[in-house]
């Protein structure tokens, strides 16, 4: 399984980017797919999650609202739409998968990982 990612860059506070995670080398009907972040000096956390095959989604608290998970089954690929960026939601963002029915917001229980792709929120 591969994930690249990408999308990133240096936006403004407010600015709505869009990332793509495109995934190959399995069948992923059966996966969940996950985008988690870290910040500089932070530890990685979970942004948010979706089942593959009925898309079902999960999010943190702090993006509740201002974020939005979907897949395309067409193009294999995972977008976490981001609006409302603030200066906090600086990091480099990672697109994850899990071979499981079942979703999960720990970083353990992901099995691939992309490369990462950097996001600067400037005020």
């Amino acid at each position: 399984v591969q994930l690249q990612a990408c999308g990133g860059g240096l936006v403004q506070a407010g600015a709505s980017p869009r990332l793509s995670c495109a995934a190959s080398g399995d069948a992923f009907s059966s996966y969940v797919m996950g985008w988690f972040r870290q910040a500089p000096g932070k530890e990685r956390e979970f942004v948010a999650a979706i089942r593959w095959n009925d898309a079902l989604t999960y999010y943190a608290d702090s993006v509740k609202g201002r974020f939005s998970i979907s897949r395309s089954n067409a193009k294999n690929t995972v977008y976490l739409q981001m609006n409302s960026l603030k200066p906090e939601d600086t990091a480099v963002y990672y697109c994850a998968a899990r071979s499981s029915w079942y979703a999960s917001r720990s970083i353990n229980d992901y099995d691939y990982w992309g490369q990462g792709t950097e996001v600067t929120v400037s005020s």
